[in-house]
């Protein structure tokens, strides 16, 4: 018998035109890196009841809660699907390069069914009425670039062969740190050691009483695009705009060449107030955070532009 390996393991994911159903046919195999860890829990209840004596009755099902998530390189062609699960579908224009435009305030999200396969067991689990939660990644100098999405689900069911077919593989073309710029009011933003973003859709479950041990969705609520900039204290120019309490643009992209571009606009960003901790000798460094807002000219908090050869999200 063999052992199931992480090397070894599947992912793949579709759209569903029912929330809740798996798709028969329409899915992606799907690059992952170490840390997936969307799966379903039912907890058990311990029974309250008295004047048995002190050896508890048997415990009680709670409800079924699927959470977790999936660590995804970023990358040219598949990432696109994140952004769609977390942004809505995209308006994409041109007829090959394609681009493609996610923007935040989606008042609906996409579900998706996303199949976890163990062939050596075997044992393929399919996790259904899946809603994207939030997407984000961290920017730095050297190391692999991945980002983090979080996923919340429906449901879970496993079985002994794949429902996902022959999934449809998308070459994938790997963007990374060397590939990223970061721009502020549309000019190279300089002395930044790291940058994160974040972007969540706040998921509100619909806890339906009447269906079971099954949530009954997820409604998203207040959209947030937040993260921290790190920065060698050089100058005030971050510091200034902070205590000012004025907003600024902040753009990261990403670049494999022409036609073959990701970039994530923030027109509207405000910077909290940092402090400024000696802890050494070295080079002093400061961590401020970021949050975005609405700007009426984009007409949205966040636009992520995606040019590929991917005709349609």
């Amino acid at each position: 018998m063999a052992r199931e390996q992480g090397s070894n393991t599947r992912l793949a994911m579709a759209w569903e035109s029912t929330y809740g159903t798996a798709p028969a046919s329409g899915f992606f195999q799907m690059p992952f890196a170490p840390g997936l860890t969307l799966s379903a829990s039912q907890a058990l209840l311990d029974p309250e009841l008295l004047g048995y004596g002190r050896d508890p009755r048997a415990p009680t099902p709670d409800a079924i809660n699927v959470a977790g998530n999936v660590v995804v390189p970023m990358d040219l062609r598949n990432f696109g699907h994140w952004l769609k699960g977390a942004f809505g579908a995209p308006v994409t224009t041109g007829a090959g390069p394609y681009t493609h435009v996610f923007t935040s305030g989606a008042q609906t999200l996409p579900s998706l069914s996303i199949e976890k396969g163990f062939p050596n067991v075997p044992e393929f689990t399919m996790l259904t009425g899946c809603v994207v939660g939030s997407v984000g990644w961290t920017r730095q100098r050297t190391g692999l670039l991945t980002a983090t999405v979080e996923v919340m689900g429906q449901d879970e069911a496993p079985a002994t062969t794949t429902q996902a077919g022959t999934p449809t593989e998308l070459a994938l073309a790997r963007f990374g740190h060397v590939h990223g710029t970061i721009q502020r009011n549309g000019s190279p933003l300089g002395t930044i050691v790291q940058a994160e973003f974040s972007y969540s859709n706040n998921l509100d479950p619909v806890e339906d009483a009447g269906g079971g041990s099954l949530v009954g969705g997820f409604d998203p609520a207040m959209a947030a695009a937040t993260g921290n900039l790190v920065t060698r204290y050089a100058d005030r120019t971050l510091f200034t705009q902070a205590i000012a309490a004025v907003s600024c643009s902040l753009e990261f992209g990403f670049s494999l060449g022409t036609n073959q571009t990701l970039t994530v606009s923030l027109p509207q960003v405000y910077l909290e107030r940092p402090s400024k901790p000696v802890e050494g000798p070295g080079g002093l460094q400061a961590t401020i955070a970021y949050r975005a807002a609405y700007d009426a000219s984009d007409a949205a908090m966040v636009t992520v532009t995606l040019v590929n050869d991917v005709e349609t999200y």
